[in-house]
């Protein structure tokens, strides 16, 4: 922190010790119980002052994934993230997953996304699994719109 200008406080530091403690991802509420556990007086602006002059230094990362709030992280290698809407998984994936992505999103936009601002929502492979198996509609008869000669007809 102090190689990039920061300045190292005490509520700073009991920030990062939050950060280093977690299991992952943190919303800026759940690192404000952490560290008001340990010191009280410690306000939620400061918390988010903080976060942002960290963010600012390169020490961490914020991330919105879905719906809810942003949620930080330690800066280290760039990843994205998948977000299961249905359990909640979050999957740390590797930046270069997102490649062609960032490639076409640049090239036809002239554009350049930062894959660890954003997550891309979906369902995981237990939720995929747990999903009941599709209606089969083989052996039934399909039909077309309208045939060559105007009348409906078998496909």
């Amino acid at each position: 922190m102090r190689a990039r200008g920061g300045r190292v406080t005490t509520a700073r530091r009991s920030l990062l010790e939050a950060l280093f403690a977690s299991s992952g991802h943190c919303t800026a509420e759940d690192l404000a119980a952490i560290v008001q556990a340990k010191m009280p007086d410690v306000h939620i602006s400061t918390i988010y002052r903080n976060l942002d002059e960290l963010e600012r230094l390169g020490v961490l990362v914020h991330t919105h994934l879905g719906h809810g709030p942003a949620s930080y992280h330690l800066a280290s290698s760039p990843h994205g993230h998948l977000v299961c809407e249905r359990c909640g998984e979050t999957v740390e994936a590797p930046a270069e997953m997102f490649a062609g992505l960032a490639r076409s999103a640049r090239k036809r936009f002239g554009f350049r996304i930062d894959p660890r601002h954003f997550a891309v929502l979906g369902a995981c492979a237990a939720c995929v699994a747990a999903e009941p198996a599709p209606v089969s509609f083989a052996g039934r008869r399909k039909f077309t719109q309208r045939g060559p000669g105007g009348s409906l007809g078998d496909r």
